[in-house]
């Protein structure tokens, strides 16, 4: 076993038999900066929410076996290099951006609210990066050279119709799904199928009880730590030393919030899911 990557929450070993082992941890980032508190039982959630979604969305996907609560073995696949985001509330880093997508995806006399639903789902893919995703257009994918003009409207038509299927399925569950990201690669037989994994460090939650247009919402997904982490100060410290090409070390994250973020992926699992952890 071969260690190929340490990554900000996973850490990716090439088998012996030239599958891929993911160990999921419970160590947690934000804002590109991977904290120095782990998050109770995080990595048993990431690791049983992809054994879920996997087994549930009947697509073709790269997850072999669950070997341990923490630990998926998966086939290895050549990655594609856009993360396919798809949303569906006018919420997030979308709320600055949306009028490059007026006449195109969203209807010209839409009117914005915060946390309000968007007419239909809008796929808002990014490239892929270790320090910092890009949102990037159709026309700049194709420019790029990412992906084929084909490729490109296969993961485009392919994530809003997971999206759709994962949406419904949390609805039941009590909870809105507000965006998703996915990521695809090619196997060794060249086909496209659904990569990495699904969990709440790829998807934001709502409570349907909870829910009121208009304000931000309280989330069932690690919004909790960047709200947290940008009432403290360290948001604003991450951008003014992003300008100098830094990142800020990470401070260590409060035993209330690592608790409640803890507590509030296990019930999204639960409840989800329907399995106790």
């Amino acid at each position: 076993m071969r260690l190929v990557r340490k990554g900000k929450v996973k850490d990716i070993y090439e088998l012996d038999d030239g599958n891929i082992l993911f160990h999921f941890s419970d160590r947690v980032s934000a804002f590109d900066v991977k904290m120095a508190t782990p998050i109770p039982r995080k990595g048993e959630v990431l690791c049983r929410f992809g054994e879920f979604w996997f087994n549930t969305l009947g697509t073709n996907h790269h997850m072999l076996m669950v070997t341990e609560k923490d630990r998926m073995i998966v086939k290895k696949l050549e990655m594609m290099p856009v993360e396919c985001v798809v949303r569906g509330y006018f919420y997030g880093s979308f709320v600055d951006r949306y009028k490059s997508h007026l006449g195109k995806s969203i209807p010209a006399d839409f009117k914005p609210v915060l946390a309000g639903r968007l007419p239909k789902p809008i796929f808002d893919p990014t490239t892929k990066s270790e320090e910092h995703d890009k949102p990037i257009n159709r026309k700049e994918a194709i420019a790029l050279k990412l992906v084929s003009e084909s490729d490109y409207d296969y993961l485009e038509r392919t994530s809003i119709a997971l999206y759709e299927k994962m949406s419904k399925i949390i609805e039941k569950a009590g909870f809105i799904m507000v965006d998703v990201k996915f990521e695809f690669g090619r196997d060794k037989n060249g086909n496209i199928v659904l990569g990495d994994s699904l969990g709440p460090d790829e998807y934001r939650l709502w409570l349907k009880t909870d829910y009121q247009p208009g304000k931000g919402q309280e989330s069932y997904d690690k919004q909790l730590l960047r709200d947290w982490l940008t009432k403290i100060g360290f948001k604003d410290k991450v951008d003014r030393l992003a300008r100098e090409g830094k990142k800020p070390d990470p401070p260590e994250v409060s035993p209330e919030i690592a608790s409640e973020l803890s507590r509030r992926y296990i019930l999204a699992y639960e409840r989800i899911s329907g399995c106790k952890l």
